[in-house]
């Protein structure tokens, strides 16, 4: 299992239809990761003013934000990541450590962390010592990946079905959030710590899908939750 990655990343939202056609010639260069699709559950974590979406979404040349993040609908015997996601001039590094979910019913984050004594665990408590954070925005949803081989040097993942919801930020249900994308959308990330291969991005020019700035939380912050916030807000006023 890998806990330090440094890889570069870059998003596309195509429809369904341009990533139907895509997927036929990843099964041909590429293999399925777990051998299909699998359901992933992120809690992201933020202060009370939602600072940290906040400086996030201006684009700064440096960028962090921790998460919580498991694998399956259900969250019982499953095993979580407790990440930290730092992006900085493009290049994204990400730093976690294993957190057994059942842990968390007897012990806080903080405390995990602080007794953690890995090198990722010093950074992860040192984020906790200088970030007054906590569970902020729960996001799921199904993820197809592609990779080349066991090191994941190129690594090709289409994510549908991407919710969101403020509550039952446990992750005890998987279902009732709102949807982030538009109906028909899916989000294409390709993550590599190379160049694209060539017959990639052939594929890539040839179906017309582009790049864009997207980001998961902070296009629920924008779209949703700050909208949320504006509207209590007028009607505090009124």
């Amino acid at each position: 299992m890998q806990y330090s990655f440094k890889r570069k990343e870059t998003k596309y939202r195509i429809t369904e239809s341009q990533a139907a056609t895509l997927e036929r010639l990843l099964v041909q260069q590429m293999i399925v990761d777990r051998g299909k699709p699998y359901y992933i559950q992120s809690v992201y974590f933020d202060t009370a003013g939602w600072d940290v979406i906040q400086e996030s979404i201006e684009k700064p040349l440096y960028k962090e934000k921790l998460r919580l993040r498991f694998y399956g609908k259900n969250r019982d015997g499953a095993q979580g990541f407790l990440e930290l996601k730092k992006k900085f001039d493009g290049m994204v590094y990400k730093r976690r450590i294993a957190l057994p979910l059942h842990e968390l019913t007897s012990n806080s984050i903080r405390e995990i962390v602080a007794a953690d004594p890995t090198q990722i665990g010093r950074e992860l408590d040192f984020y906790l010592q200088r970030h007054t954070v906590s569970e902020k925005i729960h996001i799921s949803y199904q993820r197809t990946a592609y990779i080349t081989d066991a090191s994941s040097r190129l690594r090709v993942t289409l994510d549908r079905d991407v919710q969101y919801r403020l509550d039952d930020l446990g992750g005890q249900s998987p279902h009732g959030g709102q949807p982030i994308l538009a109906p028909n959308q899916v989000l294409l990330e390709i993550k590599t710590t190379e160049a694209i291969p060539l017959w990639l991005s052939a594929a890539l020019c040839e179906l017309q899908i582009f790049p864009v700035s997207f980001s998961k939380v902070g296009t629920c912050y924008t779209d949703h939750v700050f909208r949320q916030l504006e509207q209590k807000g007028a009607t505090k006023s009124a």
